[in-house]
C-alpha cells in the first residue's frame, strides 16, 4: 500500500489569491494528499476551499524554516511555492534556505502555476 504524499503549499502575499484559485481548480487531486502550508497561506486556502491543511507559522515568523525542517526530516515530499520575484521580502534568507534544502534533498518544487500544474499531475 502506498502512503499518502505530503505536499507543502506556500505563496507570497501578492500571489495568495492565485494559490487559492489554483487550489480550487486542483482540489480533487490535492485532497488525496496530506497538505501542509505556512500559516497565512494555509488559513486562506482552508477558508476558500474544502481542503484540510496542517498549518505552520507564517513565513516571516519561521514557517518557511519549519517546512525546510520537514524536508530534511523526510516528512515533505513536494513543495508548491508561488514565489513573487518582483517584491522584496524581509525573510528572503529563509526563502533561499528553503529553496536550497529542497535542492539538497532532491524534493520537487514548483515555483509558479505552470510548474505546479505539471507537478500535481506527476504526484
Amino acid at each position: 500500500m502506498t502512503s499518502k504524499k505530503n505536499i507543502a503549499l506556500i505563496a507570497h502575499d501578492n500571489l495568495k489569491t492565485a494559490m487559492v484559485d489554483w487550489a480550487k481548480v486542483n482540489s480533487l487531486k490535492l485532497s488525496s494528499f496530506d497538505l501542509f502550508a505556512t500559516g497565512t497561506t494555509g488559513k486562506i486556502i482552508e477558508a476558500n476551499t474544502t481542503l484540510t491543511i496542517t498549518k505552520f507559522k507564517s513565513g516571516p515568523l519561521g514557517g518557511d524554516q519549519q517546512i525546510g525542517a520537514g524536508i530534511a526530516e523526510g516528512r515533505i515530499d513536494a513543495v508548491i511555492f508561488f514565489l513573487d520575484p518582483l517584491a522584496p521580502h524581509p525573510h528572503d534568507v529563509d526563502v533561499k534556505a528553503l529553496l536550497r534544502i529542497a535542492v539538497v534533498y532532491d524534493i520537487p518544487m514548483a515555483c509558479n502555476k505552470a510548474t505546479a500544474d505539471l507537478l500535481i499531475q506527476l504526484l
